[in-house]
């Protein structure tokens, strides 16, 4: 794997820090299925930028966390053109630094890319929760004729059994959706944006307990 030098990367860290990395930001800016606004494929590319303008000091810490955890970026490549192989090629990226043992962050990109993602961390982990924050769903089965499209994510996500999910702002949904998940109670939680004022995060805690959080 090749990275971006410190001063290019996340954060833009002095390029004399030589800690080792634990941390691998993952630029992988997918843009398939997108239907209405476009400029997903940008996306990596503007949050390292921004990033660079990021105080490195964690006032709750009490420290800069890059000097103890070590973040290196990937450069950017190319992604695979079909979304079904973008997807493996996702989770092939995180199946070989979990098993180099690091963190793999990923900055997207459409969420479709997530259900690709995720798939190393069920084999690793078993059952897993992911925390969702969207203003949508993305529970249905496909859109525009496209199982694996963005108003999917979730939905995929969930094709495996292992995996339950939160999601929290959700102010949009259809009627097939919302036959989704009422017959999987038990695998999704919603806290509605319209309920926002009185989102219960003692219930969250408890959801979460003693699981493995994505």
């Amino acid at each position: 794997m090749k990275y971006l030098s410190n001063k290019k990367g996340f954060l833009g860290i002095d390029n004399k820090s030589d800690v080792e990395e634990k941390v691998v930001v993952i630029p992988f800016g997918l843009e398939k299925t997108t239907s209405y606004g476009v400029g997903t494929n940008k996306g990596p590319k503007e949050i390292i930028k921004a990033s660079h303008q990021v105080e490195l000091f964690d006032e709750d810490l009490k420290k800069e966390p890059y000097k103890y955890l070590g973040i290196k970026t990937l450069k950017p490549f190319s992604i695979k053109k079909s979304i079904v192989d973008a997807l493996r090629q996702i989770e092939n990226i995180n199946k070989l630094l979990l098993n180099k043992k690091k963190f793999p962050l990923i900055l997207g990109g459409e969420h479709s890319l997530t259900a690709g993602a995720i798939r190393p961390f069920i084999k690793k982990f078993g059952k897993i929760c992911l925390l969702h924050f969207d203003a949508h769903a993305d529970l249905r089965n496909s859109y525009n004729n496209n199982k694996f499209s963005h108003a999917s994510a979730i939905r995929r996500c969930l094709d495996n059994p292992n995996v339950s999910v939160v999601s929290f702002g959700i102010r949009n949904i259809s009627s097939s959706e919302m036959h989704f998940l009422m017959k999987n109670k038990k695998r999704i939680k919603i806290f509605w944006a319209k309920d926002k004022s009185n989102w219960n995060f003692r219930e969250f805690k408890k959801i979460i307990k003693n699981k493995k959080v994505y």
